[in-house]
């Protein structure tokens, strides 16, 4: 299947492993990009340029195919070292970054400058037609059904597809509910030219992170999700669990004068860390998509990319194909 997401960055799929923080380690990013699609490396998920640059190294020994970056620009009072990051991307080789958080405008020099191709993750038509002004090759589009942050303005991917489709010039893939081969038709039928899957690749074998978040993923329904950090105008949609219950309680508690010193403590990347490689699941929220619903396995890579193809070309030439026919 040939689409603009497969000629831009050379992969056979249009399937695309977003960036994930203490899960876009080398296994699942070469084990993705082995498989034909396109496989991404976090890189704040390295304590250092210098630890980004060895992973990247390590992701070439284990594969010889295309893979990404994913570099988040978080609001922050001490921003990371972003240039020696992306430096480090430069040096190795690395022809394709996923950008994500605030706008990646100030980068795009330097990442322009070395070829790379730049993919920026949106949450709203007007977000995605400012990264195809400032020169990104693609966007993801995020539908309000997606983990981690769907943004602000709640607005579902039927209605958000359609409407960045009418929009943009540039490619864009769906991301938000994306898991099997129906997923990517009714994305195409959209106007993507692929997708975006992050909670359905937790659920996969090479996924670097603890048994039990798969099993958790596994056994959830599409209502086991919930969105918390909405009175900062931050929200993020997470798996339910007890650390998640006392996120909700003090909001309730507090109301619009929540801060994030008040749940800090329950949403930090060190307590997220031991969530999904210690296994202790009520340590803290965790990023988790109403798409849990669709995921019954916990598949290889090659396996999952295989029938996502499979059933989308039986879905394509029997159901669609055959009823017009």
């Amino acid at each position: 299947m040939k689409t603009r997401i497969t000629e831009l960055f050379g992969i056979e799929h249009p399937i695309i492993q977003g960036g994930m923080h203490w899960v876009g380690y080398a296994e699942l990013a070469a084990a993705v990009s082995n498989a034909g699609g396109l496989g991404i490396l976090t890189a704040l998920t390295q304590p250092s340029p210098e630890d980004l640059a060895r992973e990247i190294a390590r992701c070439r020994e284990m594969t010889d195919k295309p893979f990404g970056v994913n570099l988040t620009f978080l609001p922050s009072f001490k921003e990371p070292p972003y240039p020696e990051y992306i430096q480090a991307i430069i040096d190795g080789g690395v022809k394709i970054v996923e950008t994500a958080g605030r706008s990646p405008e100030k980068y795009m020099p330097q990442l322009k400058a070395a070829g790379i191709r730049v993919i920026h993750k949106c949450t709203s038509v007007r977000h995605a037609l400012k990264a195809e002004r400032i020169g990104c090759d693609a966007v993801s589009v995020d539908g309000f059904e997606c983990a981690g942050h769907p943004g602000e303005d709640d607005i579902p991917n039927f209605i958000l597809l359609p409407r960045a489709a009418e929009a943009l010039s540039i490619p864009f893939v769906a991301s938000g509910g994306m898991a099997d081969g129906r997923s990517l038709v009714a994305a195409l039928a959209l106007g993507a030219e692929g997708i975006n899957m992050g909670t359905r690749f937790l659920a996969t074998r090479e996924a670097p992170i603890h048994e039990r978040v798969k099993e958790t993923i596994v056994e959830a329904d599409e209502l086991q999700t919930c969105l918390i950090m909405r009175p900062l105008r931050n929200t993020e949609r997470v798996q339910k669990n007890r650390a998640v219950e006392e996120i909700l309680r003090i909001e309730a508690e507090k109301g619009a004068a929540t801060t994030i010193d008040d749940i800090r403590h329950l949403v930090t990347g060190v307590k997220g860390r031991q969530v999904l490689h210690e296994g202790k699941m009520d340590e803290a929220a965790w990023s988790c998509g109403m798409v849990a619903g669709l995921i019954h396995d916990v598949p290889g890579c090659e396996e999952l990319i295989s029938r996502i193809m499979a059933d989308a070309e039986s879905i394509i030439r029997e159901r669609l194909m055959g009823k017009l026919g």
